[in-house]
């Protein structure tokens, strides 16, 4: 398996959220088939590309030229579309908003925990994670954002 957390060169060019025109981000076909919920799977069409649009206040988390899935096509919450205490932040070590924030305030070192698992090739974020890529941006930012308020 390849490292998922790795840089991706494929899909330099822009592409563009129909709803909300937010440049999306591209993500590999295996996200989408493991998170679309069975009817929308059954309407992927596999040789198109497909991004991700991280708005919060956008409705779409997938698109291509031709399709769009909306969050009730998604089987998990998305962690940029939901707000909500109990919806991951890292989707492969089960790391949600209520657990990041009673870890930062026991001391302890999440982001690191994740590094770790990361570095012995332990995570799944190109199937596990809606936007296809590495969660440690998103737990960084959180945590700090934690941490500051503190």
């Amino acid at each position: 398996m390849d490292d998922c957390c790795q840089v991706s060169e494929q899909g330099n060019d822009p592409t563009f959220c129909p709803t909300c025109q937010q440049r999306g981000k591209n993500v590999p076909l295996i996200t989408l088939k493991s998170l679309l919920t069975p009817s929308a799977l059954s309407t992927i069409d596999p040789s198109s590309a497909y991004s991700f649009c991280s708005n919060p206040a956008c409705e779409v988390v997938y698109f291509s030229g031709e399709q769009v899935f909306n969050k009730d096509a998604i089987k998990v919450p998305v962690y940029q579309k939901n707000e909500g205490s109990e919806v991951p932040v890292c989707y492969c070590f089960g790391w949600t908003r209520q657990k990041l924030v009673e870890a930062i305030q026991d001391e302890e070192k999440p982001a690191q925990h994740i590094s770790e698992q990361v570095k012995v090739n332990r995570c799944g974020c190109e199937v596990n994670n809606p936007q296809g890529s590495c969660c440690l941006g998103n737990v960084t930012a959180f945590v700090q954002g934690i941490e500051q308020s503190l």
